[in-house]
């Protein structure tokens, strides 16, 4: 397949971070089309926030890096630095092992749209700057625990 029909590519909603936090993904989708064109190297994904979402909690990969071009409307950048707009045609990219967390805000009134492109490691360590999480990834399994490797504590109801 050398040609992908955006299109036609059914957008994947939902995350598989613990609650509470995955309902605070609750505005994004995204769509695989690195998976849907058989890719196994790296990823390439578009993000798509609605108004008021956020793409993932702050974080950094260890051993992955990421590269981000907007393609639809605007985003904000937040970093351990501070925050950026970024509008279409806008590039950002986060080097593996580089402990900067980063996220992208939709605080506009359009929808607004990323390709994200990363390596897609089998083993992994993501860590998330502003809670007590990180997410073990080893071959191709992920676990998500407290930073110190202890249990996330279930949600209280």
């Amino acid at each position: 397949m050398s040609v992908i029909d955006q299109t036609k590519v059914k957008p994947h909603t939902g995350s598989s971070y613990p609650q509470p936090y995955g309902a605070l993904m609750d505005k994004r989708s995204y769509l695989l089309l690195g998976a849907v064109a058989g890719l196994t190297q790296f990823g390439a994904n578009i993000t798509i926030l609605q108004p008021g979402g956020m793409s993932s909690m702050r974080h950094c990969h260890m051993h992955e890096d990421e590269f981000v071009m907007v393609t639809q409307g605007e985003v904000t950048l937040v970093m351990d630095e501070g925050e950026t707009v970024m509008r279409a045609g806008d590039c950002a990219a986060f080097p593996a092992g580089v402990p900067n967390g980063h996220h992208f805000l939709n605080r506009t009134s359009a929808e607004a749209r990323f390709l994200v492109i990363g390596t897609d490691a089998a083993d992994e360590v993501c860590t998330y700057s502003d809670i007590d999480m990180m997410v073990t990834t080893t071959n191709g399994r992920s676990e998500f625990t407290r930073k110190d490797g202890s249990p996330m504590p279930e949600p209280s109801e």
